[in-house]
């Protein structure tokens, strides 16, 4: 599962429950079920912010001789990928709840790239913007896809009971 973008989606169920819900009772109906939907997301949206807030980074340290010095960003490198993970709820043509990585809030110089890094247990990067020089750091590995398998049953149990409520509604 890639770490940019976690969807719930009942393909066949939800399609056939949003066209109905369409023609028999308009959009009231429609609402509460994106909002009932949306809020079947939510723990995982915070989750996921949390754990990347949280995440440890280790770093391999200097070497003997080796310059450092402060960082040349002020921003907070983990604060700003949780501030790019978004919640989206459809209730037409597509259905479901999409969690995602949304590479236009993240800053130009954090590319989408590391945080797909970060999934995987290590981040290389150019060493203060050097491109001559690069630098590993290290993390738990598949913590992004640890935190949706911990949600996906929930949230599957969630939307099922959705669906059921709805479909009692337009019945």
């Amino acid at each position: 599962m890639a770490a940019s973008s976690v969807q719930i989606v009942g393909t066949g169920q939800l399609l056939t429950l949003s066209r109905r819900l369409r023609a028999a009772s308009g959009a009231p109906v429609q609402r509460n079920m994106a909002r009932r939907i949306r809020r079947a997301a939510e723990p995982l949206h915070r989750d996921l912010q949390e754990t990347i807030r949280g995440l440890p980074i280790r770093a391999q340290g200097r070497a003997a001789g080796k310059r450092g010095g402060p960082s040349p960003t002020t921003r907070p490198f983990r604060a700003s990928i949780a501030a790019a993970v978004r919640i989206t709820v459809r209730s037409t043509s597509a259905p479901g709840a999409r969690v995602f990585l949304d590479k236009n809030l993240l800053p130009p110089d954090i590319p989408v790239g590391a945080v797909t890094q970060l999934n995987d247990g290590r981040l290389r990067h150019p060493v203060f913007g050097n491109r001559r020089r690069w630098a590993n750091q290290y993390t738990q590995a598949l913590w992004w896809d640890r935190v949706v398998r911990t949600h996906t049953p929930r949230m599957h149990s969630e939307v099922a009971r959705v669906m059921d409520d709805v479909r009692r509604q337009i019945e």
